[in-house]
């Protein structure tokens, strides 16, 4: 057939927290970026949302699209779908970018072809992101890490007042 694509060989799976709504696109995926915009940050519960960029003809729902529920916000001109059972974030999209969907990255088991090497939105990071300070053992909690308290600089005496 002329000017029909061929489909990708290979495919990565996604599913929600419950299982109920499952997806999967080719692979590579388009792109994935991580998203520190607050609408993001919030419509996900974490300090940023990394997402999987697809054509929307690489894309495709294997079960549970019946279960999905959608929050649209005209003025930023973006829909959000989701798990109306568990409450898994599973689509974003844009009305600027018809053909494109993102995905959550953390709704795929396996690989998606894309490693998450871009950052948007940085002027709405959150304060209390995690910026790769150095952590250290909580003693008496296996598994978690802290950041220690940063010691107070100790100033210097003034030579005026010494004795």
């Amino acid at each position: 057939m002329p000017g029909a694509r061929k489909a990708s060989a290979v495919q990565s799976a996604g599913a929600c927290a419950c299982g109920a709504v499952q997806l999967e696109i080719d692979v590579p995926a388009r792109w994935a970026w991580h998203d520190h915009a607050e609408a993001s940050r919030r419509a996900q519960g974490c300090a940023y949302a990394t997402y999987v960029g697809s054509y929307r003809s690489r894309f495709r729902w294997l079960a549970g699209e019946e279960h999905l529920t959608r929050y649209t916000d005209a003025g930023a001109g973006t829909t959000r779908s989701f798990c109306a059972r568990c409450g898994t974030p599973m689509l974003y999209e844009r009305a600027r970018a018809p053909t494109m969907v993102n995905i959550p990255r953390a709704v795929f088991a396996g690989r998606t072809g894309r490693e998450p090497r871009y950052h948007m939105n940085l002027a709405e990071q959150a304060d209390w992101t995690y910026l790769g300070e150095p952590l250290a053992p909580l003693k008496g909690y296996p598994g978690v890490m802290w950041e220690r308290p940063r010691r107070a600089k100790r100033q210097a005496s003034d030579p005026m007042f010494e004795l």
